[in-house]
């Protein structure tokens, strides 16, 4: 059984939102990270920077 269709294509607007939305969910993944240490950092106090290894 063979299919002749190549799936679904995207148009350039569609495309362009995409990479629209993956660059804004990057951020915003990016931007929690940096709010979670800088609360770590908050809790602990900067002597957690200042720990024997």
């Amino acid at each position: 059984m063979e299919k002749d269709d190549e799936g679904i294509r995207l148009t350039p607007a569609q495309k362009k939102a995409r990479r629209s939305r993956n660059v804004a969910i990057g951020i915003g993944l990016a931007l929690l990270v940096v709010i979670f240490y800088v609360a770590t950092i908050a809790k602990f106090g900067p002597a957690i920077l200042s720990r024997p290894l």
